[in-house]
């Protein structure tokens, strides 16, 4: 495992350990919630990416940066909230309900889009002593699956591909 993994692993225990004592809900979301799934890393990541609840996305910044994060003047706080410490970076993209309860996209261009049922229901995910809440295994393979589609400009990479077919294998066994 290289440096940055580590840091990056250390970041998943800093962000659990900070929103927890401040009585707030995250959840990794991305290549790192699937290498939590499936209790190992997998491949390097550039970043750790989350997602807290909107109305708690003030707070959480504040907790965060009280920790040494800083943010990333490069990305709207009204979109998602990106912080860095050293060369670790952790994105957070926001969480809201509609009137009926469902779960929606939180901020940014797709404000109040529903977000797949069950997304926020999957089990924590280890690896090695290192445990986190993770969105579940059915809404990381949607993801996985639809952003080409959803997003036409953002083409399906190779990883993304590599991902899915890891996700649905860890089904099987």
């Amino acid at each position: 495992m290289d440096g940055l993994t580590e840091r990056q692993l250390a970041s998943v225990d800093d962000v659990v350990e900070a929103a927890a004592a401040a009585g707030i809900e995250v959840w990794l979301r991305g290549g790192w919630a699937m290498d939590f799934h499936l209790g190992q890393v997998t491949r390097p990541h550039v970043d750790v990416d989350w997602y807290c609840w909107r109305a708690d996305a003030e707070r959480l910044a504040a907790t965060l940066t009280g920790r040494g994060w800083r943010p990333d003047p490069r990305m709207p706080v009204e979109v998602q909230l990106d912080l860095f410490r050293g060369d670790v970076e952790v994105s957070f993209a926001y969480l809201s309900r509609d009137d009926t309860g469902r779960v929606t996209v939180g901020g940014g261009p797709w404000t109040g889009t529903p977000l797949p049922a069950g997304m926020l229901d999957g089990p924590r995910g280890e690896i090695g002593s290192h445990t986190a809440p993770i969105i579940s295994v059915a809404a990381q393979i949607e993801f996985k699956e639809m952003f080409p589609v959803w997003m036409p400009e953002r083409p399906r990479r190779p990883k993304d591909a590599d991902d899915v077919a890891r996700l649905r294998a860890s089904l099987i066994t």
